[in-house]
């Protein structure tokens, strides 16, 4: 019995023996200066091909490789929102773009909302083809972490942990499985800085947040509100907002950085560490152009046969109409047409097929530049009709400001390119006098007069939203969703649910008395 407790007792000493060498300091020498540069990107959003010469993942992997090339210490995160955008991506579920992500040498990706978007096998599949860490400290999937809350990486003479945080908006925004439990960040920040300094002995802790710097609602958790709430944190880099930092927002003494959006850019920052603290940081954006940064040949051979599955799929038939689809010369800018019609019901039909509550949708007839063929419609078709790289958004409005809204939708002339096309729940008169003003009556929302007290939730486009053509009302929105999908490949999604063939009708949603026509 004596030497079966002493065995135990010498079995139970390696044990705590081995567990004690896994914090153990990083060896460096005393005084000597050592640097991290930290390398990060945000809100891909399927940007796997340069756009008019600015980002695309080949001219991205000619930057990080000139970087390593020049330094030894080399950390490469991205904040979240790999997921949807462009339609190559879309089509392959960002296959293409995981791969890309591999072949750069990623060391971590934080979950974003848009992550969120198709049913958790998809991201389950993306998970497991990548060879980076998915780090999340507020996601958990029954007793596990969906990924990883954290990740430790030793280099020469410093120890850097990444904390994953995901905003809590993705409850609202996307639709993420119901077998996910998503916890406050700022409650999950706190306790993953105090194991990574106290447990893991880091010396350089950084927040991976897909949080935001730009409050959508009431109650959100930006990365500014982290900041000022969480001590120990030496960086916190952001994602979801697609904000584009010129420096570093110093807030609480933590410095916050983002690099806007698609890859156009690439952060560069670099942490000065001596003997296990941080004496200084640096920090700028580094834009990704194909100028500068011819693309990487091992890159584009990676991303060719994705690229020529693609271009073959424009040919393909995504609707047949029993009649054109007319645009005539610019209708869409001075009454109600059936493409416009097709648009707009496009737009409510997807952020609800999400879950994201929709009231109307509106876009400027502007936006619609070509008619519908008879018989069948290829994809190529569609994005002839809506050639713009127009990115949905959905807004919300007071009444009042919805009111407001309609009345400058009158006052817009007929022929402009602000004249709006609306979704199936509106209803609306617009009389114009003989000086082509215009005044509205009878506006309804799915059958009922506008409520001044009630929120109203509009879908609509990125240049609308931001107040393009005299569109300042929706400005106002209290609460603004970017759903990084194109409206051309909605309404390819759109159309392909309908019952074949479509015919080419409109349903009296905008009556115009008086006015012209082209």
């Amino acid at each position: 019995m004596k030497r079966l407790i002493t065995v135990f007792a010498s079995i139970l000493a390696v044990l705590l023996a081995v567990g004690c060498a896994t914090v153990k300091a990083p060896v460096r020498e005393a005084g000597r200066e050592y640097t991290l540069t930290v390398l990060h990107t945000n809100d891909h959003h399927g940007t796997v091909l340069a756009k008019d010469g600015a980002a695309g993942l080949a001219e991205r992997m000619t930057f990080v490789r000139q970087v390593r090339a020049d330094n030894q210490n080399v950390l490469l995160l991205d904040a979240g929102d790999i997921n949807t955008g462009s339609a190559l991506s879309n089509m392959f579920k960002a296959e293409p773009d995981i791969m890309g992500y591999n072949l750069i040498g990623y060391d971590a990706v934080a979950f974003g909302n848009h992550e969120f978007d198709s049913d958790l096998s998809v991201l389950q599949h993306q998970m497991d083809i990548s060879q980076f860490s998915w780090v999340c400290a507020n996601i958990k999937r029954g007793g596990s972490y969906l990924g990883k809350p954290y990740i430790v990486k030793d280099y020469e003479g410093v120890r850097v942990g990444v904390i994953g945080l995901t905003t809590l908006r993705s409850l609202v925004i996307a639709s993420p499985d119901e077998s996910l439990t998503f916890i406050d960040e700022i409650a999950a920040a706190s306790d993953m800085v105090k194991q990574l300094r106290e447990k893991e002995l880091c010396d350089i802790v950084i927040v991976l947040g897909h949080l935001g710097s730009v409050q959508e609602a009431e109650g959100q958790n930006t990365s500014l509100k982290l900041a000022e709430n969480v001590p120990g944190i030496d960086l916190i880099i952001d994602g979801h907002s697609h904000t584009k930092f010129d420096e570093p927002l110093y807030v609480n003494g933590t410095p916050i950085v983002s690099a806007n959006e698609w890859g156009k850019y690439v952060g560069e920052g670099r942490f000065t560490v001596v003997d296990g603290k941080v004496t200084s940081f640096e920090w700028q954006p580094v834009a990704i152009t194909s100028e500068v940064f011819p693309p990487d040949s091992e890159m584009t051979a990676l991303l060719q046969p994705y690229v020529d599955k693609a271009n073959e799929s424009l040919k393909q038939v995504v609707m047949r109409t029993g009649a054109e689809f007319e645009f005539g010369n610019r209708l869409s800018r001075y009454r109600e047409i059936a493409l416009g019609d097709l648009t707009c019901d496009a737009q409510v039909w997807y952020v609800r097929s999400r879950g994201v509550e929709a009231d109307f949708a509106l876009t400027n007839g502007g936006n619609i530049r070509a008619a519908l063929p008879a018989g069948d419609v290829t994809k190529e078709n569609i994005m002839t009709v809506l050639p713009f790289e127009n990115y949905i958004y959905v807004v919300s409005l007071s009444g009042q400001d919805v009111i407001d809204l309609f009345n400058f939708i009158a006052s817009i002339p007929q022929g402009a390119g602000g004249f709006a096309q609306v979704s199936r729940e509106v209803r609306y008169t617009i009389t114009y006098d003989e000086n082509g003003s215009g005044t509205i009556s009878d506006l309804t929302i799915n059958g009922e007069a506008v409520d001044p007290s009630r929120t109203y939730r509009i879908v609509t486009n990125d240049y609308l939203a931001g107040g393009g053509d005299g569109y300042t009302a929706l400005t106002r929105s209290t609460d603004t969703y970017n759903t990084s999908m194109q409206l051309s490949d909605i309404v390819i999604e759109y159309a392909q649910t309908l019952e074949q063939p479509v015919m080419p009708e409109t349903d009296g949603r905008i009556t115009i008395v008086g006015g012209t026509n082209p």
